[in-house]
Parts: structure tokens; C-alpha cells; sequence
């Protein structure tokens, strides 16, 4: 096969094209080796592994499609987008299911998905849109940011008190978007100064209406308190605990964070703090070098090793550099559209792409971070390589929207003749 047919399978930029199969390979070993206590439950072996690879191929036949669509059509899709993410996000409450007390799944037609996921690609590309039509030639109008301000607060309100990590991602997002979307700092540092308060105001509020835990096992404890607070009539709630319904499950995990008390191995309860104790012994036996793909063992302990945890299955059997070499992967895409935004001659596009990779990317590593301890525990999933479902579309749509950019984003004059030169 010539460069020429390669080129016409694989639009659009390599190097991204790259880091995408080299995500999935790694999903597909990762997911297989971590997903023991799935295949136990469902008595197929292979159950686990060809649902996750339907999903993948469910997700690159969607990539190619949008790859395939030019960015300005990406425009005349937001209307619709909004419409249907509200009327979701709007209903989730009411028809949602439940994990961990917290409704953040809807079920249409027997198949499971997060409204969530479809409200951060909306907003990202509302907010691209407001940026890039109010841009003047010294910055941003200075009204955009009271139009972002007004669009975020109807995103991010739906989703802050049942899924807190993900309107923490949505919110960083935003600030990054503004920043290189050339916002007045003036205004940013007003914003950040009162997103600060209003999170020492929260904080407090959660530390105050959530409860300690008291039993062995977390996991009984919070089925327990939600059973409590389901069964209490809901006249009798307070207004805080009808807001906060989430504040034990909150707390906890704060207070495990933030608790800096020194036990020894024989006196750890791996009951009540399973998932973060179960993750340190992972990434404790790597021995450096790793175990080798499929020879983790505590896989079969960690209740999301495939999903929130599999960071620490992946150092477990991979080693240090294994864990290195796919951190890395997320950097390099980042500086890979930030590459890419540079070269656009227009703005939407170069705003779209920037905030779509730095949601990706902090989203990574904030994954990674819960996994090595150094950010409570949440329920982030490692993009496309966690096992999940309406995530792992989501990000291959990302994937798609930043290989269409670099194929149909008119390109500066600068680029185009950087461009033919390479191409002689």
C-alpha cells in the first residue's frame, strides 16, 4: 500500500491519529486484563472484552463520520445540541438511574448514557462559537463574558450536585477557553476570585450537613444512608439536604484526602477504604518494571479497575515506564492541537479545538491523579481507555471533531507555504 492510499484512509493529522490507536490498543489490554470480577458476575469470559469493543467500534465508526463533516456545519448542529442536553439534564433527576446515590444515567431504548457527556461537548462548542463571533482586535468583547457566564451557569447547574468532578472539569474548561479566547483578566480574576468563595462556601456546607461514617464498610454505609434519606418523607428533608443529598458521599472522601494520620500495613482497613488501599498495593508490586500485561492481581480487589482505577492496574503491570509512556500520550496531544489551533486562520475553530483538548487532557490526569493518591477519589474515567460507554463515544466524537480541524480549518498563509515546502 502506497503513501497515497494511507493518506486517504487516515485524514486528517497523523500524529493524532497516532495517539488515538495507541489509546485503544492499550484500552483494549487494559480493559481485558482488569475486567476479572465483570467477567466473574456475568460467567462469559469474553463478555466483558466484546462489549468494549463494540463500544470502540461503535466510537470509530462516529469518528470517521464527523471527521468527515467540515467544521462549519459543527455550527449549524449546536441549536439542536442544546435542546436535546437540556431536555436530558433537565429530566435526568426524575428518570436517572442511581450510582452512589447520584443520578447520572438515563436509559433510552435499553441503552445506558450520560447526559453529562453530550452537556460538555455542547457547551464547549457554545462557548467556541460566543468567543469566536465576539472577537475584536483587542481581544473579546468585553459583553462575551457575561453571554458565557449565562450559558456555563444553565450547563454546569444541572450537573454540579449530581455529578461534582465532572462540573469541577466543565468549570476548568471554561476558564481555559476564556483565557486563550483573550477574555479581559480583569474579568477572569473577578470570576476565579468568586468561584473561590462560593467553593469555601460549599465546602463548609458539605462538612457541616454530611454525615461521619460509622460502619466498616463505606459502601454499606452510604447504601445505608441512602435508603435512610429515600425513605424520609420529603417534607421532613431540610432545604440542605435536599440540595446537598450528596454530602456524606462528599465528605468522606474529603476527609480520607485531606487525612494525613500514618497507619501501619497491619492495622489498614481495606473494608472501608478498599479502592484507594487496593490501588496503593498496585502500584506498590509494580517492582518499577512491572508485572506484564494480564498478571495484575489486584485487579480481582478493585471494584473500577477497569474504569476509575485502571491507571493503577496499568503501573501495576506496565511499570513506571509503562505509566509514563501514557501520561505522555495525553501531553503530546495537547501540544498537538494546541498546534493545530495555531495554524487556523479562524478563530471558532482554533477555540473549539483548545477546548476540547484541554478537557481530555485534565480529565487524564486528574484520573491518574486519583489513582496515585494525589486527588480524592471521583468518578472521572481515563479517556479512551477506561471501559465505559457513552465516555468512550464522547471522546471518539473529540477525536473525530480535532481530525476534521486539521483537514478542513483554513490554515494561515504562513502554514500553506510551510505546508507545500514539506510536501516538495
Amino acid at each position: 500500500m502506497n503513501n497515497k492510499s494511507l493518506n486517504n484512509i487516515f485524514k486528517g493529522d497523523k500524529v493524532i491519529w497516532m495517539i488515538f490507536f495507541l489509546l485503544c490498543m492499550i484500552s483494549i489490554v487494559e480493559v481485558y486484563s482488569a475486567s476479572s470480577s465483570l467477567s466473574y458476575k456475568s460467567g462469559v469470559y469474553w463478555s466483558p472484552l466484546l462489549k468494549h469493543l463494540a463500544t470502540l467500534i461503535i466510537g470509530w465508526f462516529i469518528l470517521v463520520v464527523v471527521m468527515n463533516i467540515k467544521v462549519r456545519f459543527f455550527k449549524l448542529a449546536t441549536p439542536f445540541l442544546i435542546m436535546i442536553s437540556l431536555l436530558m439534564l433537565a429530566l435526568l433527576p426524575f428518570i436517572g438511574g442511581e450510582t452512589n446515590g447520584a443520578s447520572r444515567w438515563m436509559s433510552v431504548g435499553g441503552l445506558q448514557f450520560q447526559p453529562s457527556e453530550l452537556g460538555k461537548a455542547t457547551l464547549i462548542l457554545c462557548i467556541a462559537q460566543i468567543l469566536s463571533a465576539m472577537q475584536t482586535k483587542n481581544g473579546a468583547d468585553k459583553k462575551a463574558f457575561k453571554y458565557i457566564l449565562g450559558v456555563s451557569a444553565i450547563f454546569i447547574t444541572p450537573i454540579v450536585f449530581e455529578n461534582l468532578s465532572t462540573a469541577m472539569l466543565i468549570s476548568a474548561t471554561v476558564v481555559f477557553m476564556m483565557y486563550v479566547g483573550l477574555v479581559p483578566l480583569k474579568q477572569i480574576g473577578k470570576l476565579l476570585g468568586v468561584v473561590a468563595t462560593l467553593l469555601v462556601i460549599a465546602l463548609s456546607m458539605v462538612l457541616l450537613v454530611g454525615k461521619e461514617e460509622q460502619t466498616t464498610s463505606s459502601k454499606q454505609n452510604l447504601t445505608e444512608q441512602s435508603i435512610r434519606i429515600e425513605n424520609q418523607p420529603e417534607e421532613e428533608k431540610s432545604a440542605a439536604e435536599k440540595i446537598f443529598h450528596r454530602a456524606d458521599t462528599w465528605k468522606a472522601r474529603i476527609l480520607k484526602f485531606v487525612n494525613n494520620e500514618k497507619v501501619a500495613p497491619k492495622d489498614y482497613d481495606l473494608d472501608k477504604d478498599g479502592q484507594v488501599g487496593h490501588a496503593n498495593i498496585a502500584i506498590a508490586s509494580s517492582n518499577v518494571i512491572g508485572k506484564g500485561p494480564g498478571n495484575s492481581t489486584e485487579r480481582d480487589f478493585l471494584s473500577q479497575a477497569f474504569s476509575d482505577f485502571i491507571y493503577a492496574i496499568i503501573i501495576e503491570e506496565m511499570g513506571i515506564l509503562g505509566a509514563f509512556f501514557v501520561a505522555s500520550l495525553y501531553i503530546v496531544l495537547l501540544f498537538r492541537v494546541a498546534r493545530i489551533a495555531n495554524r487556523c486562520e479562524n478563530s471558532f475553530p482554533a477555540f473549539l479545538a483548545m477546548g476540547i483538548g484541554f478537557l481530555l487532557v485534565t480529565q487524564a490526569l486528574f484520573n491518574m491523579a486519583v489513582a496515585v493518591g494525589l486527588a480524592p477519589v471521583t468518578g472521572q474515567p481515563l479517556p479512551l481507555i477506561s471501559k465505559g460507554g457513552t465516555s468512550t463515544i464522547i471522546n471518539c466524537v473529540y477525536i473525530g471533531a480535532l481530525l476534521s480541524i486539521s483537514r478542513f480549518a483554513k490554515r494561515r498563509e504562513s502554514e500553506l507555504v510551510t505546508a507545500d515546502k514539506e510536501e516538495e
